[in-house]
């Protein structure tokens, strides 16, 4: 008897250990969005692998990335909106200083003063304020709830042009946009007038004409060679025809992966990172655009479903954002490469080479993770 009774209370073994440790720690991802996630990772994996066949050191890098934006997933999932509230205000004050920091230091590339080296890595603090940025306001508005006044609007409206305006003179028109977009995302949900909507659309139509003057002129070539790519199919209007070819001859099903003849004879240029999806078009024609669309639709209906849910204003507000915020970098990049919008340096997610980009994703799914754990448990 005294041996049956010693086998029940017997202590965990470490192998029920690691199994009970591990369901922990995993209970801070979502299970929908973590699906979505990897079904993006995967398609975007095929992809680069065979738009960058003939440097196979970009696929190694690229799974590097992947791990490293994963791990960072998981470490923002598993911090409380609570405690990312009380680190809002310091992280954006550390994006404008690191902006600035460019603007004195920054390291040039291509004529753009964009990167700035901080001895054991070079970083685009740029892409820093694409969730800075609308944390902040999240930040800010959640402090003023119930007693938002126009006052408001104004300070937040301030707290978006500092860094809009420190990256618009790298140049970097493309990010200045989506941080742009980020900010009015985060003011548009926290209850921006319909009128001041109106006057800010007729202001911005009423400031083109200044705002074209006030363009470099590689970028005025960007908007005349969206008008008509033609004039110039050997310089300015290359990247658009040839992207706009490989779309077209991938028909309804594709050539078929590493099959793209476009892609392989190389007439598709920055082929891993700004105009993948081209690739992907070429190699699985419409039928795989339809599947990628829906993966997309999904990840920014899966963001807004975990907004509805938050707790606090702050989660609500950030988690509004975010989807916005991906569907902005989708309907950039797809438009750009399809030739209906001016080509930019917008990557498209989960499918472009770059670690920068793939970890802020990491951490903009992470956060929403967050968001839902710590969603309301009794809808009022």
């Amino acid at each position: 008897m005294s041996t049956l009774i010693g086998t029940r209370h017997q202590a965990p073994t470490l192998q029920s250990r690691v199994v009970l440790f591990m369901r922990e720690r995993l209970a801070v991802l979502d299970p929908a969005l973590l699906a979505i996630v990897a079904a993006l990772a995967m398609v975007g994996s095929l992809t680069l692998y065979s738009a960058g066949a003939d440097f196979p050191w970009r696929f190694t890098d690229q799974m590097r990335n992947f791990a490293v934006a994963a791990f960072v997933m998981f470490v923002f999932a598993s911090i409380p909106p609570a405690l990312l509230m009380k680190f809002a205000a310091p992280v954006y004050a550390l994006g404008v200083l690191l902006l600035v920091g460019v603007e004195l230091f920054g390291v040039t590339v291509k004529g753009a003063q964009r990167w700035l080296n901080l001895g054991v890595v070079t970083i685009q603090p740029s892409e820093i304020m694409r969730l800075a940025l609308p944390m902040m306001l999240a930040w800010y508005f959640h402090r003023r709830e119930g007693q938002i006044r126009t006052f408001d609007f104004i300070v937040a409206a301030i707290l978006v042009a500092v860094p809009v305006v420190l990256i618009l003179h790298q140049p970097d028109l493309g990010t200045a946009l989506l941080v742009l977009a980020a900010g009015f995302f985060v003011i548009f949900f926290a209850g921006l007038p319909w009128k001041w909507l109106i006057a800010m659309g007729l202001a911005g139509l009423a400031f083109l004409p200044v705002a074209w003057t006030l363009m470099h002129d590689y970028q005025r070539q960007r908007v005349l060679t969206l008008i008509d790519p033609m004039t110039d199919p050997l310089g300015k209007g290359f990247h658009t025809l040839q992207a706009m070819i490989a779309i077209g001859s991938g028909g309804v099903f594709g050539k078929g992966w590493m099959q793209g003849t476009q892609t392989h004879l190389e007439f598709i240029p920055e082929r891993t990172s700004d105009f993948i999806f081209a690739v992907y078009s070429e190699e699985f024609g419409l039928v795989g655009n339809i599947v990628l669309l829906a993966l997309f639709l999904a990840l920014v209906v899966r963001a807004l479903s975990i907004a509805l849910g938050a707790a606090t204003l702050f989660g609500r507000l950030l988690a509004g954002a975010i989807a916005l915020i991906i569907f902005t970098y989708c309907f950039v990049n797809m438009g750009m490469v399809s030739g209906i919008l001016p080509v930019v340096g917008v990557p498209l997610p989960f499918m472009s080479y770059g670690g920068t980009a793939l970890v802020t994703l990491g951490m903009a799914c992470g956060m929403l993770m967050s968001i839902q754990r710590h969603r309301k448990l009794v809808q009022t």
